[in-house]
């Protein structure tokens, strides 16, 4: 690796978030399904139970899974079973050290939070997105209803196509969220999608997360 190489890799390791510290990042959520229309009062779908199941990673091993990738942009990110192929932008952190979200006036965007390793890179990538703004339904608003076994498919700047396997979909407290079970390096390339969820009032949206937890099974 050239001395460049070196120290932007080094630069990039400095600005990775310390997950102690983002114990409690979340996406805040407009949470503003709209009230007496009859077309979204239900809310979005949550985690079921057997989705949860503890969250355990599939039956692939360090040495006959992919090869982790090297650094890329993430560029976009479809996950078939919920008909999202939406754009994905680059996020860190606001002003108050929360994780920044994508602009919700655009529903169909996701975002990337640069404070963690790159889709198909060893670690644990992130990616969020809302789960609603004022017109209805944003691009993970469907997160809640996926299974263990669903493909999230990443696609990164350099062309490479990172497929995720889901092995887990649980929603969190905002309160009491686990952040180093769920931002954890396992020593294999991992990512987590997070939405809004949990209950919802006026008064303080949404008050937790839903997370998505996947690993990578293939790379085209």
């Amino acid at each position: 690796m050239s001395a460049s190489k070196l120290a932007e890799e080094e630069e990039r390791q400095r600005k990775r978030a310390p997950w102690g510290v983002l114990a409690l990042v979340l996406l805040t959520g407009l949470a503003l399904i709209r009230n007496g229309s009859g077309e979204f009062d239900v809310g979005p779908p949550q985690p079921a139970t057997a989705a949860a199941a503890k969250s355990r990673p599939p039956s692939i091993s360090r040495s006959t899974g992919p090869a982790p990738l090297p650094f890329s942009v993430a560029d976009r990110i479809s996950i078939p079973a919920i008909q999202v192929d939406a754009p994905v932008m680059p996020v860190g952190l606001d002003v108050a050290g929360w994780v920044d979200a994508p602009p919700p006036e655009d529903p169909n965007l996701a975002g990337w939070f640069t404070g963690a390793v790159s889709p198909g890179e060893k670690g644990t990538a992130v990616m969020v997105g809302h789960v609603d703004n004022k017109q209805g339904p944003a691009v993970f608003y469907g997160l809640g209803s996926l299974n263990q076994g669903h493909r999230v498919e990443v696609t990164r700047k350099d062309g490479k196509l990172a497929v995720f396997e889901i092995y887990g979909v649980e929603v969190f407290d905002k309160n009491n969220f686990p952040g180093d079970r769920v931002y954890g390096d396992t020593g294999v390339p991992e990512l987590r999608v997070i939405t809004c969820g949990g209950g919802f009032s006026e008064q303080n949206g949404y008050d937790g997360n839903v997370v998505a937890f996947a690993r990578l099974v293939e790379v085209r």
